[in-house]
């Protein structure tokens, strides 16, 4: 039943973006004469601040540097917050009534999704910043770039490390219950089989229940060599803390969404320490000093993977800007030619929009992520 109603929703939604498009007309370009040149931002919750605060931090560099012909660039942010299906309204409101260029965004997955929708019919292009979900660039839409790794990606990073550098055999996969996680974890378990690896030991909890004891005996029946975690930082942290009350020292590794700063702040990196994560800023290298400084004078901390992925994101996307002008169809075609250098390293994209390269990790030393040598 809940499949079903979940279905007509999405039924509905089409329809009405049908609707929108036909009446707006499918490609709606801004207009020369618009006194800003607007760029949309979708963010997963009103408090999402770390996509808001790198997004911005572009912004502002880039007007600081005169915009684009004399015009200033302007960030326009919608929350994708709310009932399912909030996302495809958002997205609509900023392709229609606010008129902008290009969106840019930071959803989960399945939000992630219903912008696909909505770009495919408005041909305009979506940016993601965050969504690992692969199946988004599996869907041939021309329309639709990521600039972090997928989870297929995250997976032979971790694969490599876990078996290949620390030869490790047994191995624990602790997520939650989320669509994020569950996807993220069945690319590793694929991924694994590809390589002729052992299956993982699939242990699964309810974000509800903070007890770990449970899993973590599970574990240390089964002579686990390595464990790794989907979820949430926050959750995955208090795992990390059971398990040192336990006295067990397996090493442990994480995927990207567990440096998500607006779920852990910086202080809480310490709870990570030897814990060694996917990072997109591992793609090539470390080049973060300049961005981080400037971050944390702007802000008063440090940006996290959130910050940086969005920061990269928002200044790849005035890049475009300012070699294709404010032509949706330019915009794309510029996107789909970008070599650009940021803070997370070389960027640039596959046919399908993914972003082109093999992540890197990071491990937790004394509080700060320290890149992992290959």
């Amino acid at each position: 039943m809940r499949l079903w109603k979940l279905l007509l929703t999405a039924f509905f939604l089409f329809i009405s973006l049908g609707f929108y498009v036909s009446k707006a007309q499918a490609v709606q370009n801004p207009k020369i004469s618009d006194k800003t040149i607007k760029i949309g931002l979708l963010i997963q919750e009103n408090n999402s601040m770390a996509a808001r605060h790198g997004a911005d931090l572009a912004i502002r560099k880039a007007n600081e540097n005169g915009g684009f012909n004399g015009k200033p660039f302007q960030l326009v942010v919608r929350s994708m917050e709310g009932p399912w299906g909030t996302g495809s309204k958002q997205a609509v409101n900023l392709i229609f009534d606010e008129n902008v260029c290009v969106i840019m965004g930071s959803p989960d997955g399945r939000n992630a999704h219903l912008v696909e929708q909505v770009i495919t019919k408005a041909r305009i292009v979506f940016l993601s910043t965050w969504a690992s979900d692969p199946t988004l660039a599996q869907a041939f839409v021309p329309w639709y770039f990521s600039c972090i790794p997928n989870a297929l990606q995250q997976a032979d990073a971790l694969i490599e490390e876990i078996y290949s550098n620390e030869k490790i055999i047994r191995v624990a996969a602790v997520s939650d219950n989320t669509y994020d996680s569950k996807l993220a974890l069945e690319s590793f378990v694929k991924r694994t089989r590809a390589a002729a690896k052992p299956d993982p030991l699939q242990l699964f909890y309810d974000n509800t229940n903070q007890d770990f004891n449970s899993i973590i005996d599970q574990i240390n029946k089964a002579d686990i060599g390595g464990i790794i975690l989907f979820g949430k930082p926050s959750d995955s942290k208090r795992f990390i803390q059971q398990l040192k009350l336990k006295k067990m020292n397996q090493p442990v590794f994480g995927e990207l969404s567990l440096l998500d700063d607006d779920d852990i702040s910086e202080q809480d990196l310490k709870y990570f320490e030897n814990v060694k994560l996917v990072s997109s800023r591992g793609f090539a290298g470390y080049r973060t000093s300049a961005f981080r400084e400037e971050f944390r004078k702007t802000y008063g901390r440090l940006p996290g993977e959130a910050a940086a992925s969005s920061f990269d994101g928002m200044s790849l996307l005035i890049v475009a800007i300012r070699k294709a002008g404010i032509d949706r169809i330019d915009i794309q075609k510029a996107l789909t030619r970008i070599h650009f250098e940021g803070a997370t390293g070389a960027i640039q994209f596959d046919e399908k929009g993914k972003r082109i390269g093999l992540p890197g990790l990071v491990e937790i030393k004394n509080g700060v992520p320290v890149p992992v040598e290959r």
